[in-house]
């Protein structure tokens, strides 16, 4: 509990922060948000949730931060991809052409 307490505090902090010439903000917002995000079931749910709606951005993030889901994703990509021997473009294009 007080780890998520710790989280939401540098998040409001990171909105004091925005003012200041240095980018503070960006980096005590970082980590909030991974501090709720490894302590709380309901906000990750959420995250998910809004990584399905918005999944560029869900994407950056999470490389952005590190996350261990994020890093077995690309992993798995890139297995897919050697093991196909394609690239995406191509794959996208024999697609379209079997249509």
């Amino acid at each position: 509990m007080a780890m998520l307490a710790s989280g939401v505090v540098l998040i409001i902090a990171a909105g004091l922060a925005l003012p200041l010439p240095v980018p503070a903000g960006a980096f005590l917002f970082a980590g909030g948000m991974v501090l709720i995000l490894r302590n709380s079931v309901r906000a990750r749910i959420r995250w998910a949730r809004a990584k399905r709606r918005w999944p560029r951005a869900g994407n950056l993030v999470d490389r952005t931060m590190r996350r261990q889901s994020a890093l077995r994703r690309q992993q798995r990509g890139k297995a897919r991809r050697i093991d196909t021997g394609r690239t995406d473009a191509t794959a996208r294009t024999d697609e379209r052409s079997m249509r």
